[in-house]
């Protein structure tokens, strides 16, 4: 045989291993997306390509002349290999475009790719419609040799597309390992375009005519696999190489096979010599005299390929070290599941801390992937649940071990965000009792001295007004002085309201003193024309809070509401009880709160009053937080109106009356 044909059976060989390499690298990587099953069945395609040669030839080889069921076998799946080769090769092209790059399609590019598509199935509908009176004896396997043929006059155009589309993405690629891919890939491609304009009779070359063609084809067309292997494994491309162990068992099962391959090769070739059952027992012992200097070679990879994963773990371990010291225990363990998702290449990752049963088992996006569920523990108790959805099948064993060394380490981190996190309350704390203490000390020395001085213009003025021979200009400029006077001094207690702590872990009846907090304010309200409504629960809500504290929020709440319907409207209160707290709601219809002054409205001394002194909403602020309880504010309700604040307070023992 020639030497030709030697090289045509090697390039078959390859292909065939290159392509159903990559079929067994998908299939254990998988990932819920299209463009991972696009690539499944282009590389399927090409696997059967090359099978159904290399089948022939070694049918060739064996027989001769090859039987006619053979012949059916790789005809058959040659033309399934062939069928939609062109489409699936554009169509990949555009997917990795839309889907890995995340860039839009020019328009009219899906009209393109079901072209192709179609493409295979014009010409054995034009047959078909040919000789119709003939349509009974039409088999599949000549209905797939005619799609097969039509592929093949359609592969010259789709090649030549998809060389444009490689050095188009790898001239905007904005990725180093992307544009090397895609600078070789385009190469390749331009290399394939040659025998491909050779078959199509567009060019000459006298040394490749004839079977050179053919061979030349089929030699580039591993290239393409080839490349994506080496990427994947060398640079991580598109996350494939990603599982070592993966990696490590394909490759050593090609290899067995290959060997296995060749010990039978071997034993035909030396049949006149020796019985094929010695030749294969002697190079099958060889092997164990290969162990030693396979152990040399592959030792050093394995045990560099572990170093640097451990590396890259402890690198890991190091940086979320540094992310625990800005003491906040949610940002830790947002930060740790972000870069452990990226690091390992997993389609989905959760830590719990503390662990919460009543919490949904995480499930991998699609249910394609393996999910591993690794404890945290801490001195023999679990103090978390570390959850990892991998992309593929299942968790290497590399991956698992480094999550399992990852969550020993967690706890350490989440005690030192802990504490640092307590530290910088109690730092925080401490801040803003010395602030408020100074605030008090300054608020009693301006209440001291102005108050009396207040008290003595108010008592003069008071008794000017008592004098009945007091013109009408001058009373009416002392009665706005008195009530200027009252203004200052209502500053002056409000002041010294905020500065002062409330008295809390009392047993309040809250809801006597809300319907006591409401009558003090109807007859304002009424003045107003605003509505007041109070919800009267059918029982005595009792809360552990400040007596004083909450009638300042409820205070402030109402005269708030009321102040903001100038022209009437109406204010509800109500309370109840909800998981174990009281609640207490307060919603008016006015204009409502924009989100950008939300953000605001509790900071002291920030008011859209022309006469406020934006002590209001900070005094109810406060007191809420030292009563322990908790406040939100939702604006606005209806119709782009209205403000609604709930409050939460802890029930006393026995909250109930």
């Amino acid at each position: 045989m020639s030497l030709l044909f030697y090289a045509r059976l090697i390039g078959l060989t390859a292909g065939t291993l290159v392509y159903l390499f990559l079929i067994a690298l998908i299939l254990g990587h998988r990932r819920p997306r299209f463009f991972e099953r696009l690539l499944f069945f282009l590389t399927l395609s090409l696997f059967l390509a090359y099978a159904s040669r290399l089948l022939e030839v070694n049918a060739i080889i064996a027989y001769g002349t090859p039987p006619a069921a053979t012949k059916l076998v790789y005809s058959i799946l040659g033309d399934l290999g062939m069928a939609f080769l062109p489409a699936l090769l554009v169509h990949i092209h555009f997917a990795y475009v839309r889907s890995i790059q995340g860039r839009a399609m020019p328009r009219g590019s899906g009209a393109i790719v079901w072209m192709f598509y179609a493409v295979p199935f014009l010409d054995p509908l034009a047959r078909l419609f040919a000789v119709r009176e003939y349509l009974p004896y039409v088999s599949v396997p000549g209905v797939l040799s005619w799609l097969a043929a039509s592929s093949k006059d359609s592969l010259f155009v789709a090649v030549l597309l998809c060389l444009a589309f490689e050095f188009s993405i790898a001239r905007t690629s904005i990725e180093r390992i992307e544009r090397r891919f895609f600078w070789w890939l385009g190469g390749i491609s331009s290399l394939a375009f040659i025998p491909l304009a050779l078959r199509e009779g567009i060019a000459t070359i006298p040394p490749l005519r004839g079977g050179g063609t053919a061979t030349a084809l089929i030699l580039c067309g591993i290239l393409p696999g080839v490349l994506l292997i080496y990427f994947a494994l060398r640079h991580n491309f598109l996350e494939y190489g990603a599982q070592r162990n993966l990696v490590y068992a394909l490759s050593a099962t090609f290899l067995a096979l290959l060997y296995l391959a060749l010990v039978r090769r071997v034993g035909t070739w030396l049949e006149p010599v020796l019985p094929p059952e010695a030749t294969a027992s002697f190079l099958l012992f060889v092997l164990i005299f290969l162990f030693e200097p396979l152990e040399r070679v592959i030792g050093p990879v394995l045990h560099r390929g572990m170093r640097e994963r451990m590396s890259r773990v402890q690198r890991l371990s190091v940086e979320l070290q540094q992310e625990s010291r800005h003491g906040s225990v949610g940002h830790l363990v947002t930060e740790a599941e972000k870069r452990v998702r990226e690091e390992f290449g997993l389609a989905a990752m959760r830590l719990s801390v503390p662990r919460d049963s009543a919490l949904a088992a995480l499930a991998s996006p699609g249910g394609l992937g393996h999910v591993a569920q690794i404890r945290l523990m801490k001195d023999g108790q679990e103090v978390g649940l570390l959850e990892a959805a991998s992309t593929g099948s299942y968790l290497t064993g590399e991956t698992t071990a480094a999550l399992e060394f990852l969550a020993e380490q967690l706890p350490g981190m989440l005690d030192l965000a802990r504490l640092i996190e307590e530290k910088l309350r109690l730092e925080r704390e401490l801040a803003e009792r010395e602030r408020m203490a100074s605030l008090g000390q300054m608020a009693a020395n301006v209440s001291h001295n102005l108050r009396n001085p207040l008290s003595s213009m108010k008592t003069v003025l008071q008794v000017q007004l008592e004098n009945p021979d007091l013109p009408l200009d001058v009373r009416r400029d002392c009665a706005l002085v008195v009530s200027e006077i009252d203004r200052m001094s209502a500053k002056l207690t409000q002041l010294l309201r905020y500065a002062k702590p409330s008295t809390n872990g009392q047993r309040v009846a809250a809801v006597a003193l809300a319907n006591q907090t409401a009558v003090l304010f109807r007859h304002d309200a009424e003045q107003r024309n605003v509505r007041l409504e109070f919800e009267r629960p059918t029982s005595e809500i009792f809360a552990l809070a400040s007596e004083d504290g909450l009638s300042e929020v409820l205070s402030n709440l109402i005269v708030n509401a009321l102040e903001a319907q100038p022209e009437g409207g109406r204010v509800r209160v109500s309370l109840s009880r909800s998981d174990g707290h009281l609640e207490i709601v307060v919603d008016d219809d006015g204009p409502g709160i924009s989100p950008e002054l939300r953000a605001k409205i509790f900071q002291p001394y920030f008011t859209t009053k022309a006469t406020g002194t934006g002590l209001g909403l900070s005094i109810v602020a406060r007191r809420m937080d030292e009563m322990g309880g908790t406040m939100a504010c939702e604006s606005p309700l209806r119709n782009g109106k209205g403000t609604r604040f709930r409050l939460r307070l802890p029930l006393a023992a026995g909250g109930g009356a």
